[in-house]
């Protein structure tokens, strides 16, 4: 069963906008427009807590302004740094949606009850998501498409499979 993470990852930091110490964010969520609205982030590996002071859409792409980073210099030093918001705060998904995360560690089970492993990454290839299975001896890529993916069921901890012919073959 997958455990739940304190965090959620929003968008990662690209370079420095200004010299006041504004930072430009490469987005990374369904949810763009939520953006705006931060008042509080967590940066990096140790997720170190900053308050928004100013955060708007700029195209794409986002902009921050963080307490206590108010020079370019004091921003150069976050670049590369995830942005990450308390998973407690996450937008709240639409019946039968999740976030990817809680596929990590899910069971994977054919319609006809044959257990082939369990999830240890999903892959992003813009057509759509690949989860990568572990049975133990090799691993599957199974595509998330709906011939695919028949059920996600996060309180049991699996998800239910069709096997398309000459899935296991590659």
């Amino acid at each position: 069963m997958p455990k739940s993470l304190p965090y959620l990852v929003v968008g990662r930091v690209l370079k420095p906008w200004s010299y006041r110490g504004e930072l430009k964010i490469e987005i990374l969520s369904d949810f763009p427009e939520r953006f705006a609205s931060l008042r509080e982030v967590f940066l990096g590996d140790d997720a170190k807590f900053f308050r928004v002071e100013r955060a708007r859409l700029h195209g794409k792409f986002g902009l921050l302004k963080l307490a206590d980073i108010d020079s370019e210099a004091d921003a150069e030093s976050l670049r590369d740094q995830f942005v990450q918001i308390a998973a407690k705060d996450a937008v709240p998904l639409k019946p039968n949606q999740v976030y990817l995360y809680q596929m990590i560690g899910l069971r994977v089970v054919t319609v006809e009850g044959e257990s082939l492993g369990e999830i240890v990454d999903v892959i992003d290839t813009r057509a759509n998501d690949v989860y990568i299975v572990n049975t133990g001896t090799r691993e599957i890529l199974l595509p998330a498409i709906p011939d695919v993916i028949r059920e996600i069921d996060l309180p049991q901890g699996h998800v239910i499979v069709k096997l398309l012919d000459g899935l296991l073959d590659v």
